[in-house]
């Protein structure tokens, strides 16, 4: 498929090579007009009014439920809207904390390459609980290493936490061979698919996981919006965690009961125009086909890692581009990262992110002083991945 002609939905291409998309992903203007839709015809709070303008807000933040579940093929009762993916973490983690799920001595398994959102929180639940947390490490070659996974599952272990896809190495975690490995042994599995939801097609009931989160604004959508998925049937027995309007049934002076699902964990008036935003973002990436959308990425992909094979320059991925995201993680010898982004930025117009990427842990392994990243989406183009190979070689005459 040709992806070239969208390119015409995102005008600030015109300013920048965009190279950011593991960061924030770019807004076509389909979803920016959604969204200026709510605030000038329907700028009002839902499920509060029984005025006509009131009816047709709430039956879009609704629908946006309906569409985000037939996107990930679960139920609408299981699609709780959040803040981002970080937001919809630690909601998981209050919930789990707030359900006595865990008791001291148990154990928390997740990678060394996590994003901060999936350790961070479980490293103040364990500190808080007497819990223990372990990782699973990474192959020679920046794989998920499914043999030391194996080894670290316990008869403790009452929860894996993973990235579908590192936000930096960009490693692909084998779910179905961990989920497989786990069946019968009544552990949690949570899956961050912060950076798979907006690159490939998520099938929950195919997972086989009982959580999976991700952000609207990585898949073209606004930000201010995650998503958590989850069974229904844990959904009913974990507790609320955001407490007043909207997620009671009933209240007296003396105890509240709790709505019904996903309500229950939707307290406050949440993010109207983030919720006609989205619905645009996920017509849109239905208009292109997610299968299309992987199938251009790993040609990009194979095509940068191909050209950024440069002197002075080395990349910390996965050998097999098949194993991978559509990132590349690389420095320059004898260049701070995050001045060698600047250079791409003052030079070339390129827009790269540099730094510990919200990933310390694994990035202070390769360079203390942090790394650059490149990352691609369908409105990327190889002239995009020409000129940062360009701008790499003369950097690097030159510095």
């Amino acid at each position: 498929m040709n992806f070239s002609k969208y390119r015409k939905d995102f005008p600030v291409l015109d300013k920048v090579v965009y190279l950011d998309n593991a960061a924030t992903s770019l807004k076509p203007r389909q979803v920016i007009e959604a969204m200026d839709y709510y605030y000038k015809e329907c700028p009002v709070n839902i499920h509060r009014g029984v005025y006509r303008l009131s009816q047709e807000a709430s039956a879009v933040y609704e629908e946006c439920h309906e569409r985000l579940a037939r996107f990930f093929n679960c139920s609408p009762r299981e699609v709780i809207l959040t803040g981002n993916s970080t937001d919809a973490l630690n909601m998981l983690m209050y919930m789990l904390y707030n359900s006595n799920y865990f008791k001291k001595g148990d154990e928390i398994l997740t990678t060394v390459y996590e994003h901060h959102s999936n350790l961070v929180p479980w490293q103040f639940l364990c500190q808080k609980l007497g819990l223990k947390l372990k990782f699973v490490e990474i192959t020679r070659d920046y794989n998920f290493d499914l043999d030391d996974f194996k080894k670290k599952v316990t008869p403790r272990t009452k929860l894996v936490t993973f990235a579908h896809i590192s936000n930096t190495i960009a490693t692909i975690a084998p779910v179905k061979e961990i989920v497989d490995f786990l069946k019968g042994r009544g552990i949690l599995v949570c899956v961050d698919g912060s950076q798979s939801a907006p690159h490939k097609k998520i099938d929950f009931k195919k997972l086989r996981v009982d959580f999976f989160v991700c952000t609207a604004h990585k898949m073209l959508g606004p930000t201010g919006v995650g998503v958590l998925v989850a069974r229904g049937k844990l959904l009913e027995n974990l507790s609320p965690v955001r407490f007043g309007g909207d997620m009671i049934a009933h209240v007296s002076l003396e105890k509240a009961t709790w709505n019904d699902l996903p309500s229950k964990f939707e307290a406050g008036t949440p993010n109207i125009s983030g919720a006609f935003g989205t619905i645009a973002a996920i017509d849109y990436l239905e208009r292109l086909g997610m299968d299309s959308i992987a199938y251009n990425d790993k040609k990009l992909l194979e095509y940068a890692l191909d050209k950024l094979n440069l002197e002075g320059v080395t990349i910390y991925n996965p050998k097999n581009p098949k194993m991978q995201g559509s990132i590349v993680l690389f420095d320059m010898e004898g260049i701070n990262s995050r001045e060698l982004s600047t250079l791409l930025g003052d030079y070339s117009n390129i827009a790269t992110r540099a730094g510990m990427h919200c990933a310390e842990p694994i990035i202070s392994r390769f360079n203390k002083e942090g790394l650059v990243r490149a990352s691609f989406y369908f409105y990327n183009t190889k002239h995009d991945i020409d000129l940062l190979a360009k701008a790499l070689k003369e950097i690097h005459k030159k510095f």
